[in-house]
């Protein structure tokens, strides 16, 4: 039976088929592609719509089987008959499924608008560093992939002597011209879907087949190599302008609409940074404690009926909080440059706290759990070198949690970090002259768990490997015992100035680099998709936090702090909060929080629009009145802060 003719192009058919079946199922499951779901809003739901969706992904895929089998036989030349169906179905088949794997496993700790962007920026500018993050898991995939390589090699032998193959056996490739034909039809439905329907179109772009199909007629159609051809989910309006394309630079005035968004930008005045600088007067000490991951919703929060963070509400009794207060990116690197810096995206040598103080006379210390060189914090806000004690996880990296390999992995429990403190600080003559503190408590990070970490809130942590959709709630249980023992590790520090007689003489801030999802609407982890969960955190002081209304966003603390200290300077004045998830000049989405808890987000792939606080997401288009206006507001702020950063190096260039 091995040796019929018939068999090698029906076995490739069935495997294809069934591969097709596995892909569509998970999807509708992940994504809701069929059935749809909150924040899916353009799911193949009608019969027009599915028979289109069908059509596309048969087309896509007999193409893309087709020329996987042609190419095979162009190298396996000696391969003939079942030998060769076995090997194609294995090598394609193998690969095919562990892209999926891969896809389907990523996406469920982030959204469908990951990217490697997206990836070097979480780690903190190093896709290695990115990568390194999940050593474990890509370890555990690496060894599989060889047991199954091995099994596969194994299984092939004794199928060649248990079934001889026949003489009259044949290769089961098409031929050049039917996979000429197949490509050429794929790339016509293409161009047509993508002008009909964009909920088919998007669907489509969720299966593997039409990406690589379409994203090669996306590149081969871009004439003008701007980045844009006709086939993508982004398509060039114009396409044989460089100038005019997804995502261009919109220059503000001009009558030109280079972006596709809006019209020509109408350009908003967005503050500048404040200048450097100094602090007069008293000086009290600063200390800023930042605690990884930490929401917005931890001020009252209950675990089994005890406080999560009764330090925490201690502070803001005493003196004042803000919540909520807003990362601009939802990722640990650049949220810290804003906080410093009072800039969205400060340029190495800005202006920050750490220089404004160190001009001011203060003696500098950073105790922090991870590496602050981690994506150029330390280099672009002046820590390194402004400092007069340093320890962060690079320094203390005997101290760390964990082994893995990654910067951003890497964890100092914050019980090294006030034994750090304590050496530093034995010889009373440290407080001679007022001191900047800055403290990084790192244990609420993903996985969420250490060794150190006692039971306060939850007895059971859930252990990284079990860490799924199916076990949130202990996950959730699992964070906040990590976020109580941060807090309880401030109430340690708390007592240590109070110790040394300079509470009082201290301003204290306490706050998070941006916010944590736990599984809510399906996702886990930060800076992947806009809500409140991922990018909303607070702002704890214990000094009087007076006429600062909410939201406000990490580009503001600069302001308020050197305020708290007694600086003569304005607080930033912003209309809403500025959101974006990718990088600031082409990201994939962006957001914007506004007074009453109103969120708008716009997703530049895929053109859909989200109401966040109504749970309503739908293509832009549909929108109206003062829902239309929210996006519109949005999408100018995003042209202006954009025009703000990169249109005088665009001017530059041009001159």
């Amino acid at each position: 039976m091995l040796a019929h003719r018939r068999f090698p192009p029906l076995a490739i058919a069935a495997a294809a088929i069934m591969l097709a079946l596995a892909e569509l199922l998970l999807a509708d499951r992940k994504y809701g592609l069929f059935t749809g779901g909150f924040g899916q809003s353009q799911a193949v739901d009608s019969v027009v719509e599915r028979a289109m969706f069908a059509l596309g992904y048969g087309l896509a895929m007999a193409a893309l089987v087709s020329a996987f089998a042609w190419l095979a036989a162009k190298i396996l030349r000696r391969s003939r008959g079942w030998p060769f169906a076995l090997h194609v179905i294995a090598l394609g088949g193998g690969a095919f499924l562990f892209a999926l794997v891969v896809q389907l496993q990523l996406h469920a700790y982030f959204s469908d608008a990951v990217s490697f962007a997206l990836l070097k920026q979480l780690g903190g500018g190093s896709l290695g560093d990115a990568m390194l993050f999940a050593a474990n898991e890509i370890a555990i995939g690496l060894a599989a992939l060889a047991i199954a390589v091995l099994g596969y090699w194994l299984i092939w032998r004794w199928l060649v002597r248990r079934y001889p193959v026949a003489s009259d056996a044949r290769q089961a490739a098409p031929g050049g011209r039917s996979v000429i034909l197949l490509l050429l039809a794929t790339f016509a439905f293409a161009l047509f879907v993508g002008r009909v329907s964009g909920d088919v179109r998007n669907g489509l772009a969720r299966t593997m087949a039409w990406r690589v199909i379409a994203g090669s007629a996306d590149a081969l159609s871009d004439v003008d190599r701007d980045g844009y051809g006709l086939f993508g989910r982004l398509v060039d309006g114009a396409p044989f302008d460089p100038d005019r394309h997804p995502l261009a630079l919109d220059t503000p005035g001009n009558g030109v609409d280079e972006d596709g968004l809006g019209g020509d930008l109408d350009l908003l005045d967005v503050p500048a940074a404040l200048p450097l600088t100094r602090i007069g007067g008293e000086r009290p000490n600063l200390v800023i404690v930042v605690m990884e991951s930490v929401r917005g919703d931890v001020l009252g929060k209950r675990i089994n009926g005890k406080p999560v963070a009764p330090n925490l509400e201690a502070l803001a009794g005493e003196g004042g909080a803000i919540v909520p207060a807003y990362s601009h990116v939802g990722f640990t690197t650049q949220s810290l440059k804003s906080l410093f810096s009072g800039a969205l995206a400060p340029k190495t040598g800005a202006p920050s706290l750490f220089r404004d103080l160190k001009a001011s006379g203060y003696r500098i210390g950073v105790f922090s759990g991870q590496p602050e060189d981690f994506g150029g914090i330390a280099e672009t806000v002046g820590m390194r070198k402004t400092a007069d004690q340093f320890f962060d996880g690079a320094v203390l990296k005997d101290k760390r949690a964990f082994a893995f390999g990654a910067q951003g992995s890497v964890l100092v429990d914050e019980k090294h970090l006030l034994a750090a403190f304590d050496t530093a600080y034995a010889d009373g003559t440290n407080w001679d002259r007022p001191n900047f503190l800055y403290f990084n408590f790192q244990s609420p990070h993903f996985p969420y768990h250490h060794d150190g970490v006692p039971a306060l809130v939850n007895d059971q942590p859930l252990a990284r490997s079990d860490i799924s959709v199916e076990n949130r709630e202990a996950l959730q249980r699992t964070y906040w015992n990590a976020v109580a023992y941060s807090d309880s590790m401030l109430g340690a520090l708390v007592a240590r100035l109070k110790d040394a007689g300079q509470w009082d003489n201290s301003v204290l801030v306490v706050t998070g680099d941006h916010g944590e999802a736990l599984f809510e609407h399906g996702f886990l982890g930060h800076g992947h998709r806009i809500d409140r969960e991922q990018f909303a955190t607070f702002l704890v002081a214990n000094r009087p936090l007076a006429d600062i209304d909410a939201p406000i966003g990490l580009s503001d603390y600069r302001a308020i702090i050197l305020r708290l200290l007694g600086a003569a300077v304005q607080p930033m004045r912003r209309d809403g909060i500025f959101m974006h998830v990718g990088d600031l000049d082409r990201p994939t989405q962006i957001g914007l929080a506004e007074k009453g808890g109103r969120i708008t987000s716009l997703r530049l792939d895929t053109d859909e629009a989200c109401l966040v606080e109504k749970q309503l997401c739908q293509p832009r288009e549909r929108f109206s009145g003062k829902n239309s206006a929210r996006i519109e507001r949005l999408i100018r702020r995003w042209g202006s802060e954009r025009w703000t950063i990169y249109g005088a190096q665009e001017k530059r260039k041009t001159d």
